[in-house]
């Protein structure tokens, strides 16, 4: 499967998907769909596709936002430094997709690496594990095992 950012895509976009992805937004905390999403499936680019988390390494933190301890294939997130707002954090978007995703951080559970993915809803299309296969995801079902 290609993944890509196409105009196709980006025309398909909410005016929130648009800012958060496009523009670099956040959405207000605790406001986004995926954020108490417990069910299992992985997590894609919503301009590209291309997966980025899956549901075995989501967690609770608090934090607002949907928070994962790692992405499903690392080259598949880049992260830059991030100056905004009087603050220095680590930013992460989709490598194809070039969609702003969040941030990262070093307060994740330490038993998994101490990180957290701190995520925008508006960024990620949910796929259930049961629509993966047909969607050209079967290759990550091994991924998100029932938790």
């Amino acid at each position: 499967m290609k993944y890509a950012k196409t105009a196709e895509a980006i025309a398909k976009l909410t005016p929130e998907q648009f800012r958060v992805t496009q523009q670099n937004g956040t959405e207000r905390a605790g406001t986004g769909p995926l954020t108490s999403n417990n069910e299992v499936g992985i997590y894609v680019d919503i301009v590209s596709g291309e997966p980025l988390f899956a549901s075995s390494d989501k967690f609770e933190s608090g934090c607002g936002w949907p928070s994962f301890t790692k992405p499903i294939m690392s080259e598949h997130v880049t992260e830059h430094s991030d100056e905004g707002f009087g603050m220095v954090r680590t930013e992460v978007r989709s490598k194809h997709g070039d969609s702003h995703l969040g941030h990262v951080f070093t307060d994740g559970p330490q038993d998994k690496g101490g990180l957290r993915y701190c995520i925008n809803s508006a960024s990620l299309r949910f796929i259930a594990k049961g629509d993966m296969e047909a969607e050209g995801y079967g290759e990550f079902v091994n991924q998100v095992e029932d938790v």
